[in-house]
């Protein structure tokens, strides 16, 4: 099992609509893309000095499953959204199995 581990910077003008809107389009791509396994995301609670704004974790069966989903035509509109969104994107990607 591969998991996918991003964390997001919303830049200062980011409304919290934008946020809503992210969520809702990520909440779409479970129901949409096959190949995802697990998929939780959310908002950062503690608001600490080195937190980021939000984050997203998702699980996929290997890594071609986790490529196919990087180039999937509904993901890549919702990383477009996402890169208009933030200003900065960090991402973990390991195998999840011993």
């Amino acid at each position: 099992m591969i998991k996918h581990v991003v964390f997001f910077k919303f830049k200062a003008s980011v409304a919290d609509a934008d946020i809503v809107n992210l969520e809702e389009r990520l909440g779409a791509l479970p129901g949409i893309i096959d190949d995802i396994k697990q998929y939780e995301f959310g908002r950062d609670i503690v608001r600490s000095e080195r937190s980021y704004d939000f984050a997203l974790v998702s699980a996929f069966a290997d890594l071609a499953a986790l490529q196919r989903y990087q180039t999937h035509p509904e993901h890549v509109k919702v990383v477009a959204v996402i890169k208009a969104m933030c200003d900065g994107v960090l991402a973990v990607d390991f195998n999840s199995e011993p």
